[in-house]
């Protein structure tokens, strides 16, 4: 389940806070890393879309469990509907977009389209909101896109639906990103979160209808459901923890550490090798995700 990272700066700025904040949410991209991985084991029983739906549903579970134990469903309404379904949309497209993807590419792949997000959300930016760009922006737009090109060697190594997917799900993240900037809304997280989720629960289901049918899950495969959204959800509860505690600007860096998880989670669970085009490429994207936000 990729990260839905808070539009809202942290509270707290004092390098305590930051430092909580950075080994906080350290661990909220490890344990969205070992979620995407589950994800990806279990998408070869299972179409992506059913994975999603399994997933969504134990993470929805939780999120109503949590806030009912603190005496805070009233938050779990969104005070605008339109912002919240919007963005659910795009967000629970993005869900199932990336979900292909981690059942097609190997994670860290997966990860360097998704990386792009920042650069997509400059582009957007400028074409919809009429932001002006630097010139230092505007180049790192150009080298994230040079990033990718030297990670995926397209030409030399082939490029399938899944690059498409993942490349899909950044833009879609960016789009969202976009609605709440021009929005600025005063909207909950636990709104935003649980709107996302019922979106993506009934988009999920509807999906393999196209193409095939849900198929029988075993006990087994119940289970490894579970903990896949139950990881999702501990990981995003982590990052608003991390937002909440410290500055966005040293938050939000941190979210490149998937790559690291992703060549781990990759390589421990499927064999995987890291390619050294994949570092450098990650590399770049990275530099360029840094200048496009300076």
């Amino acid at each position: 389940m990729s990260a839905d990272i808070p539009a809202s700066s942290g509270l707290g700025s004092a390098p305590r806070s930051n430092m909580r904040a950075a080994l906080i949410v350290v661990l909220s991209f490890f344990l969205f890393s070992g979620s995407d991985a589950l994800v990806k084991m279990l998408a070869v029983k299972f179409v992506a879309p059913q994975v999603t739906f399994m997933s969504t549903i134990v993470a929805l579970v939780a999120l109503f469990a949590t806030t009912a134990a603190t005496g805070r469903m009233k938050a779990l309404i969104p005070r605008h509907p339109a912002l919240a379904i919007t963005r659910g949309v795009l967000l629970a497209a993005d869900a199932l977009l990336i979900h292909y993807a981690f059942a097609v590419l190997p994670l860290e792949e997966a990860y360097l389209l998704a990386f792009l997000a920042p650069v997509f959300v400059a582009i957007l930016a400028f074409a919809l909101l009429g932001e002006r760009l630097s010139p230092v922006a505007w180049a790192g737009v150009l080298i994230g896109f040079l990033g990718v090109a030297v990670a995926l060697r397209p030409g030399v190594a082939p490029l399938n639906l899944g690059h498409a997917a993942a490349a899909g799900s950044a833009l879609l993240f960016a789009l969202s990103l976009v609605l709440l900037r021009r929005a600025k809304s005063t909207e909950s997280d636990s709104a935003l979160i649980s709107t996302t989720l019922v979106i993506q629960i009934i988009l999920a289901f509807g999906a393999p209808l196209l193409y095939g049918e849900f198929l029988p899950v075993a006990s087994g495969d119940i289970g490894l459901a579970v903990i896949t959204g139950l990881l999702a959800f501990a990981g995003h509860a982590l990052l608003v923890r991390a937002f909440r505690i410290g500055d966005a600007s040293v938050v939000a860096p941190f979210q490149y550490s998937q790559i690291i998880w992703g060549c781990l989670y990759g390589a421990v669970l499927f064999a995987a090798p890291v390619e050294i085009y994949t570092i450098i490429g990650a590399g770049i994207i990275i530099a360029s995700g840094w200048l496009v936000l300076r």
